[in-house]
């Protein structure tokens, strides 16, 4: 693996290593499944770090079994420019690839740091004992059920209709966990008449680089800057604590370009592969 960016190698090592704290790591050939312990996203597989022969469709093909056998999505996520030969063998699978801009905070980024704002929504981190870390985790599940970024139908209705789902006691307890042990970060926009999270995201840590992800908008609150605001605050938070390199995997150009608005840069292409359907 020969990374085309300086940083490329950096954001291997975290790959690799930022979900062992709450997965077992499998590995199959040239490539490791990390299968989730407890509540949380679903995980997936990724190239090994060690060094390794080019991944064959065979080896995505064995993948895949045993993600069948778990009760696992067949998933896969890389780096073009990292891995450029997985590609290939994963389309030859018949999984789909998905394209989404990977993005680093340049060093002379000047993140925005409004926190009160005049349509009365707070921009802010969640502690622990935040009672809007229920909403906050919640939030992007919904946002993802309807992608994209027009405005839609779901609003803070659904979302306290959502909450018993996805903002369970386990949920609640393994994020605050997280946040305590400095593994991950939450931020979010909340109202501030309801105290209901509109917008949240999370930002996982290894060492000092860190990755934002999972950043939803309810729906219905789109339209309105909170997801930038959102990213702002983990960016600027992860400034704060003397992390190095934050990065994020952008879900199109069009969102590239609004994180670009505050200070975030394009190194490479992140890939997604799926079974569709």
């Amino acid at each position: 693996m020969t990374p085309h960016h300086p940083l490329l190698g950096r954001l291997e090592r975290f790959y690799d290593a930022v979900s062992r704290p709450v997965a077992r790591a499998e590995d199959i050939g040239p490539l490791t499944l990390f299968v989730r312990e407890g509540t949380g996203w679903p995980l997936y597989a990724r190239p090994a770090l060690r060094e390794t022969g080019p991944v064959s469709a065979d080896d995505v093909d064995r993948v895949r079994e045993r993600q069948r056998a778990l009760g696992l999505p067949e998933s896969f996520e890389w780096v073009a420019e990292t891995t450029p030969t997985l590609r290939a063998a994963v389309e030859r699978s018949g999984l789909t690839v998905h394209e989404h801009p990977l993005l680093v905070l340049g060093p002379g980024a000047l993140l925005p740091m409004v926190r009160h704002r005049p349509d009365g929504i707070t921009v802010r981190m969640v502690a622990p004992a935040d009672p809007a870390l229920p909403g906050a985790l919640t939030v992007p599940h919904l946002a993802f059920g309807d992608p994209g970024t027009r405005v839609g139908t779901a609003g803070p209705a659904e979302l306290v209709a959502a909450l018993p789902r996805y903002g369970t006691p386990d949920a609640v307890r393994a994020a605050a966990d997280g946040i305590r042990a400095g593994r991950t970060a939450v931020a979010a926009a909340v109202d501030d008449a309801s105290g209901l999270a509109l917008c949240a995201g999370q930002r996982l840590v290894v060492a000092d680089v860190s990755e934002i992800v999972g950043v939803g908008t309810l729906p219905a609150a789109r339209r309105r800057g909170l997801a930038l605001a959102v990213t702002a605050a983990l960016a600027a938070d992860a400034r704060t604590r003397g992390i190095r390199t934050v990065f994020l995997s952008a879900s199109d150009e069009e969102v590239a370009r609004l994180y670009g608005q505050i200070g975030f840069v394009r190194v490479g292409t992140a890939l997604i592969a799926g079974a569709e359907g």
